[in-house]
C-alpha cells in the first residue's frame, strides 16, 4: 500500500491582503508532493484552524507580512490545543523580527522562516519534522 502523502494546510491569517508568498510556497509543496490545501487571504484564526481539523492536515504553514503575527500565531496556537489537535505540526513564515521568533516558539510554532529562506529549506524542513497521520 502506498504511504500516504504529507497533507499540508497554507494559511493567512489576519487583514494581510499579500499573498504572493504564500502561493509560492503552496506550489513548492505541490512540486514535493504534498496535498496542499491553500484557505486564501483574510482567515480568521478560528478559520484556520477549523480547516485544518476538517481537512485532516498534517501540519499548517502560516503566511503573515501585517505585523500582527504575536497577535494572531498564539491565538492559533492556543486554538488548537484547546480543539485537541496538537499533534499538528505548526509554522509560519514572513516579515517577523528575530527577537519575537522565541516567544512564537514558546506558543506553539515549531518554526519561523523569515524572508530570504529558500523554498527548498521549507520544504526539507517540512520533510524531515512532519510524518503524516496514519
Amino acid at each position: 500500500m502506498a504511504e500516504r502523502k504529507l497533507r499540508v494546510l497554507v494559511g493567512k491569517p489576519g487583514l494581510d491582503g499579500h499573498d504572493r508568498g504564500a502561493k509560492i510556497i503552496a506550489r513548492a509543496f505541490r512540486d514535493a508532493g504534498f496535498e496542499v490545501i491553500y484557505t486564501g487571504l483574510h482567515q480568521t484564526p478560528e478559520q484556520i484552524v477549523a480547516a485544518a481539523i476538517q481537512e485532516d492536515v498534517d501540519c499548517v504553514g502560516l503566511s503573515i507580512l501585517s505585523g500582527a503575527h504575536n497577535t494572531l500565531l498564539p491565538r492559533v496556537c492556543e486554538l488548537f490545543r484547546e480543539k485537541q489537535a496538537a499533534d499538528i505540526t505548526l509554522f509560519c513564515g514572513g516579515v517577523i523580527p528575530d527577537d519575537d521568533i522565541p516567544g512564537l516558539k514558546a506558543a506553539g510554532m515549531k518554526e519561523v522562516f523569515t524572508p530570504g529562506t529558500s523554498t527548498e529549506d521549507i520544504v526539507k524542513w517540512v520533510k524531515d519534522n512532519v510524518q503524516p497521520h496514519a
